[in-house]
């Protein structure tokens, strides 16, 4: 893209001899903005480092010490980095918060002359603002080889134009690649089938059939665990802690500590993270994950507990099965009682009479109906946690009703 490759070859190939109208660009000297610091985005920087670029990178869940040994400057606002690449990349997960995350707004926002390439997921870069963009010259150039919908339609507003490149989502398109996930998928199948062993497999790890039953639902649990932590403690995370106690410590727990970081990690790098890859990405974000055993697990017979630490905040969460039902028993060290599923509305608000006929009431206005509820206080007349599971999500009007609301601290939804 810098020089312009694609388009000298084809006129070359055509008979023709312009070497004026192909002058390119040197990556020496330039920024590039990474949007995505997970395997690839670290691989590109490492490699933009040694042409001699400058990089800045945004990821909102990336560790400060991680940043630092990757060389990199860490941008904490993606509009605060825009104004200063040459080169943009994209490598976030395409979720609802990263969908378009390229609009025409933060285009606009760019230096004149940027080039944008996008090898990660179609969508993450708004087309049809990309194409105006292109056409007026703000944007010098830009590559994709990934689309909104694959194959691109014919009407795509980008086909046509001199300063694009495409590819046919070529990413993992390789000899090697696809005779090697041949050969092991043929081998993974064979032990599951004969000897019930999972191996290699995407979204586990290796275990066999007899340890995997009598995980029985521990597994599912902590996953859940993990979700729930990513989405009520810091954003970003430089220790993760995992810690087993009472009959918990004697569990085997490879797979369960992999579920719960697969859970933890979801919201951040998407639904590509699974049992086997979390570590890695872990390791990637800077976040260091430890594990501990206790025989003692104080008020329960069995006990996993979730902590995420940075810079001194702290917030936890824990579970456990009552019979055979999963149940999130701690919350930031107070006790709770609430099934992990669903919609869970979490509230931290005053301890007064009537607080729950008021919560009630609003919730009753924009019909969302509470299953269960569960109440904790620090102290009488002072700060509760209010968890509810509810049939249905708040709406934004009930949110902001909740947030404005004097004897309401803080309001956070949970998705499970």
């Amino acid at each position: 893209i810098a020089r312009k490759i694609p388009q000298a070859d084809a006129s070359v190939k055509s008979g023709k001899w312009d070497r004026k109208k192909f002058e390119g660009v040197e990556l020496y000297n330039k920024t590039l903005g990474i949007l995505g610091m997970g395997r690839i985005g670290t691989e590109l920087a490492r490699r933009a480092i040694a042409f001699g670029m400058r990089v800045l990178a945004y990821d909102p869940y990336l560790a400060a010490s991680r940043a630092r040994s990757l060389q990199v400057e860490l941008i904490e606002d993606l509009e605060a980095l825009l104004p200063h690449a040459d080169f943009i990349s994209v490598h976030m997960p395409l979720t609802d918060e990263t969908r378009h995350m390229l609009d025409a707004r933060r285009l606009a926002m760019t230096r004149k002359g940027v080039r944008i390439i996008n090898c990660a997921r179609g969508g993450l870069v708004d087309e049809t603002a990309l194409a105006e963009a292109l056409k007026s010259g703000h944007v010098a150039g830009a590559a994709l080889d990934v689309f909104e919908i694959e194959p691109p339609a014919p009407d795509l507003p980008l086909r046509g134009l001199e300063n694009i490149i495409f590819t046919p989502h070529l990413g993992a398109s390789t000899t090697e690649a696809q005779e090697s996930v041949g050969i092991e998928i043929a081998e993974a199948i064979r032990a599951a089938l004969l000897e019930g062993e999972i191996r290699n497999a995407v979204n586990m790890p290796s275990i066999d059939a007899k340890t995997l039953a009598s995980l029985g639902g521990w597994i599912e649990l902590c996953e859940k665990l993990g979700k729930v932590l990513s989405q009520i403690g810091p954003k970003r995370t430089e220790t993760l802690k995992m810690d087993f106690s009472g009959k918990a410590s004697d569990l085997q727990t490879t797979p369960l500590s992999r579920s719960a970081l697969t859970g933890y990690l979801r919201n951040i790098s998407g639904n590509e993270v699974n049992q086997v890859n979390a570590p890695s990405h872990a390791q990637q974000l800077g976040i260091k994950v430890l594990e501990t055993r206790s025989l003692d697990s104080g008020e329960y017979s069995e006990l996993i507990e979730l902590t995420a630490e940075c810079d001194g905040q702290t917030s936890s969460v824990a579970g456990t099965f009552f019979g055979s039902k999963p149940r999130i028993v701690k919350v930031d060290g107070r006790f709770v009682e609430a099934a992990p599923h669903g919609i869970l509305l979490m509230l931290e608000n005053r301890d007064r009479p009537g607080i729950v006929g008021h919560l009630g009431t609003l919730l009753g206005e924009h019909n969302i109906n509470i299953a269960s509820m569960s109440l904790s206080r620090n102290e009488e007349g002072g700060k509760a946690l209010t968890i509810l599971n509810l049939d249905s999500a708040p709406d934004e009007e009930l949110l902001k009703r909740l947030q404005a609301d004097a004897d309401i601290f803080s309001t956070k939804v949970i998705k499970l």
